[in-house]
């Protein structure tokens, strides 16, 4: 398997610039995500390292080999889209095999890498079929069985789940997620599904306006968003608006708030908090941390979280997810409340 590097990738479209300059290293049996909004430059991105599309400006490195300006079929890559690509004339077992016969491999040696890639994807006994006779996710793991069939050193994977229903969806993360992992593959994945992207990465790279807003693994972009963009972007945020007086950061009503690593020094920002670290309380009754009194705005059961809006003045809502359970009391709209947090919880992003 080989890792990929990106130096200072850049691609224009007349006088849009959809890529700027990207630079990221990507490690040998790495799977990274690039996720971001329509627009933000992730697919074009992809394009340039199948050779689909020609970068404009920087290089693409395999490992130590330069490929900026190889054709796609010298690049030795998988690539799994969005509409799967099953060829309707052939049956399952020749889809497969493609990538094979088109390099006239012998006949035995393709027939037992068609049956371990099968295997691999689940499929062994769909051999005869073709696609029509397939469901979704069947054809899903025809795409993938192709895709990892000639062992490339490298997969892309362009929205391959979109058309998917979300169990299956979940499903299929799952398994390519084990394959990839059983196979070492380096792994370059475009998303625009957020649950997506933190389920299945090592590393996610989100994309705006054609550039890397914060690289970084799961837990840490989601935990620690560097912006206001990457905050609202990868699922639900409260963004506090704060100001410093006298060294101290008052929101609203001039309430005092405090973060356990305050390195911004911001006049004026937002104090983030995610909402399942915010915590509903009784008017008046003892908390730690950070608090804000309100009034309950509305409330939503979502199964396995209750979703409370929180106004706590005219202008800043916050919101609140509690996990369902059998103590659970069900709050009101039009109860007065408050909310908290631990200063651990939260930090200061540019407003």
């Amino acid at each position: 398997m080989s890792s990929v590097t990106l130096e200072k990738l850049t691609k224009s479209y007349g006088s849009e610039t959809v890529v700027r300059s990207i630079s990221m290293d990507i490690a040998q049996g790495e799977f990274l995500s690039l996720l971001g909004p329509s627009g933000s430059g992730k697919t074009t991105t992809l394009s340039m390292i199948a050779g689909f599309v020609t970068a404009d400006s920087g290089r693409i490195l395999f490992g130590a080999k330069d490929v900026t300006r190889l054709p796609p079929r010298d690049r030795k890559l998988g690539m799994v889209f969005q509409n799967y690509a099953i060829f309707p004339h052939l049956d399952v077992f020749n889809n497969v095999a493609f990538p094979l016969t088109v390099r006239r491999l012998p006949k035995d040696e393709v027939e037992k890498r068609v049956r371990q890639a099968m295997e691999m994807v689940r499929l062994t006994g769909f051999e005869t079929r073709y696609g029509k006779q397939l469901s979704g996710g069947q054809q899903q793991r025809v795409a993938l069985a192709r895709a990892i069939v000639a062992q490339p050193e490298i997969i892309l994977m362009d929205e391959p789940l979109g058309a998917l229903d979300k169990n299956l969806r979940y499903q299929m993360q799952m398994e390519i997620k084990e394959i990839s992992s059983r196979l070492g593959m380096t792994v370059i994945y475009v998303t625009h599904d957020q649950e997506e992207a933190l389920t299945m990465s090592d590393r996610i790279a989100i994309m705006e306006n054609g550039r890397i807003a914060q690289l970084g693994a799961p837990r840490d972009v989601y935990e620690h968003p560097e912006s206001v963009f990457v905050a609202r972007f990868l699922g639900e945020a409260n963004l506090v608006p704060v100001k410093r007086l006298d060294g101290i950061l008052r929101g609203p009503g001039g309430n005092a708030l405090r973060v356990e690593k305050d390195r911004s020094q911001l006049a004026t920002g937002k104090i983030f908090v995610r909402p399942e670290k915010i915590r509903l309380s009784s008017a008046g009754e003892p908390v730690d941390g950070n608090f804000l009194p309100g009034k309950i705005r509305s409330v939503a059961f979502l199964g396995n979280v209750v979703r409370t809006e929180i106004a706590v003045d005219d202008e800043v809502d916050i919101v609140c997810d509690t996990a369902n359970s059998d103590r659970l009391v069900m709050p009101k709209a039009g109860d007065l409340v408050q909310v908290s947090w631990l200063p651990s919880a939260c930090h200061v992003l540019e407003g």
